[in-house]
């Protein structure tokens, strides 16, 4: 009864730090679809305050529309996205249940070098990463973006599921071995439902930077047919003029993909963070 009580006011307090949370990480969000409604004048003028009958404007949107094709964009960034995602959490929990499950010599080791990318930007190997992917022909292509983001996204992956696969209970998985499964399905049937809150949190950690990055998509994949959202909205940014109005239509545009896809993986990222927070 007791365990109950205290039980319920740390839930409580915990779904309240995640509004919290939520409101002041959604406040930069809303004044930039806020402000992509407005004039230009009124954006500087009056930045916080919501469109009026008299500073309404959609120009930013006409812009988006006339120069550019946006849609292209959109269906770029979200390919390498989703890809990217995919391989990032299917690769990273298999090699997280190979390293929590086997013991064998250089195990620690591994698991060490794995979690080097953490600590070691992948930015410092542009230059090397950059003639791998001419000398292989994949400029200007998609590939080299998913291949990049993929291995930049790996070393957390890797980290955090092999630290909660190792407390999958080991009688559970014994138990599958002696009816006959194959480590294959007790990987796929016992092990990755009971760790999908780790998989949601690799998820929104890992898409968030695949999907604002510009610095790769500028240097590998900077073709037309191949930019992405992001790097498409810079060519309204210009050395002595940018058009804020089509800057903010632009992102207000880009924000919703991800935001869809932070929608599929926040119940299991809340679910992961709460009962932690209630043990």
């Amino acid at each position: 009864m007791s365990q109950a009580r205290i039980s319920l006011p740390r839930s409580i307090a915990a779904h309240a730090v995640l509004i919290a949370y939520t409101i002041i990480a959604l406040f930069p969000v809303l004044v930039i679809i806020v402000n992509s409604f407005k004039s230009r004048r009124a954006i500087f003028r009056s930045p916080l305050s919501l469109p009026t009958a008299e500073n309404f404007d959609l120009v930013g949107y006409a812009a988006v529309m006339a120069q550019g094709d946006f849609l292209l964009y959109f269906k770029n960034s979200l390919v390498v996205t989703v890809v990217s995602l995919f391989f990032v959490l299917l690769f990273g929990a298999m090699a997280a249940f190979a390293l929590s499950e086997y013991r064998f010599r250089g195990n620690t080791l591994t698991g060490l070098y794995l979690a080097l990318g953490i600590m070691i930007p992948i930015r410092l190997a542009t230059v090397a990463i950059l003639e791998l992917m001419v000398a292989s022909g994949l400029v200007n292509t998609l590939t080299a973006l998913i291949l990049v983001y993929t291995a930049q996204g790996l070393p957390l992956a890797i980290f955090i599921l092999s630290e909660l696969m190792r407390q999958v209970s080991d009688d559970l998985k014994n138990a599958g071995r002696i009816d006959g499964l194959s480590e294959y399905r007790i990987f796929f049937r016992l092990v990755l439902p009971l760790v999908r809150p780790g998989l949601a949190t690799v998820a929104v950690f890992t898409m968030i930077p695949i999907w604002n990055d510009v610095w790769f998509p500028l240097i590998l994949a900077p073709s037309e047919a191949t930019k992405t959202v992001t790097l498409g909205a810079q060519i309204f940014i210009g050395q002595f003029l940018t058009n804020w109005n089509a800057v903010l239509a632009a992102l207000s545009l880009a924000i919703l993909p991800v935001l869809a896809l932070y929608l599929v993986f926040s119940r299991q990222l809340i679910r992961g963070i709460t009962s932690g927070a209630v043990k």
